[in-house]
């Protein structure tokens, strides 16, 4: 029940946010948005997203192997576009990692090592756009940056609960480890496994590589998006808005990714002097690249139902020759009867 409660409220979340929006700047930005996008600037965002899906199932094979599981980059590449088409399709924008989670750690018979594998893969990314974003907010002028100076103090409190925190947790996690009780053996094995699929020496460079290509691709997509929708503003001005709407589609209210990102991007803009109007725009541009450049894992979906459905019809066509086949009697067999006959003078 707690669970059906959760995925209403994330759908109602971003529902909301979107009726907002609609009600705030109209429907002229979200039309806006399928009136500018052109071919060239479609091509060139189906090409970004390819690059990117790439590098992100590539950091999921590492990941993946790095925990002692097998996975091929081409089979990685497949499963990574089926969850990606799944998360832009279905509401909750989570759907597609559980079910290529699942998935593979059915394949490799152990599925909570498999839904680990993903989790740390997703994490490695959102800990480089985190570390990016922040560097980037925390130093390039942005309406972020300017709430962030007003409120100095507040900030300064904030970062330092955080540590706070964090310190309490690792402690806690060292301390907890020793124990013998099922959180313990928990904590071990999420320590060890941090370990072999993101810090190993093997690992971490590759994954940073990836990480980092991906998260350059997004901000590509948003460049193209913005200049579809007509903005000019310089590269300088936009990296912040941009990696805050990166920022935000983590946020768990959304529909297929809908609605954090419209909402914040919109008011970015809006308050960097910018078109609040425009700046909508460029999100719903975004959101339809990436739902174009999804498109390929719905080719992946087709082909493998088609694939199984003609592995069932052979498997049915086999059985059906089989029942058919006369049943063939050994003529030893019948001659057994007949001797046994003569031998009692019947």
């Amino acid at each position: 029940m707690n669970r059906s409660i959760w995925a209403w409220v994330r759908v109602l979340g971003g529902v909301g946010i979107l009726a907002v929006l609609l009600w705030r700047l109209g429907t002229g930005a979200f039309l806006d948005g399928l009136r500018v996008i052109d071919g060239p600037a479609l091509a060139l965002a189906f090409s970004i997203g390819v690059t990117t899906t790439v590098f992100s199932a590539w950091r999921w094979c590492l990941v993946a192997r790095g925990l002692g599981m097998k996975l091929s980059l081409r089979g990685a590449v497949a499963d990574y576009y089926k969850a990606l088409f799944i998360n832009a399709a279905l509401p909750g924008g989570v759907l597609g990692d559980v079910d290529r989670a699942v998935q593979h750690g059915r394949e490799e018979g152990d599925v909570g090592r498999g839904v680990r594998a993903v989790v740390l893969e997703r994490t490695a990314g959102q800990v480089v756009l985190v570390s990016v974003g922040v560097t980037v907010l925390l130093t390039v002028p942005s309406p972020v940056l300017s709430h962030l100076q007003a409120n100095a103090r507040g900030l300064a409190v904030a970062a330092a609960t955080t540590v706070g925190l964090a310190a309490l947790v690792i402690f806690f996690v060292g301390r907890l480890r020793s124990g013998a009780s099922r959180w313990a053996r928990a904590a071990r094995t999420g320590v060890t496994e941090v370990r072999a699929g993101l810090l190993a020496r093997r690992n971490w460079p590759g994954i940073v590589l990836a990480s980092t290509i991906v998260l350059a691709g997004h901000l590509a997509t948003f460049v193209v998006a913005a200049r579809a929708a007509g903005s000019d503003a310089s590269l300088l001005r936009l990296a912040p808005l941009m990696l805050l709407a990166l920022l935000s589609m983590a946020l768990p209210v959304n529909i297929g990714g809908w609605g954090p990102r419209e909402g914040v991007t919109a008011w970015a803009f809006g308050a960097a002097g910018l078109s609040a109007t425009q700046g909508l725009t460029i999100a719903v541009v975004y959101g339809l690249f990436a739902f174009v450049a999804a498109l390929p894992g719905l080719v992946v979906i087709v082909t493998r139902a088609l694939a199984g459905a003609r592995a069932k019809a052979r498997i049915r066509a086999a059985a059906v020759v089989r029942a058919a086949e006369p049943v063939v009697v050994p003529p030893q067999t019948l001659m057994l009867p007949v001797r046994e006959l003569v031998s009692t003078g019947a």
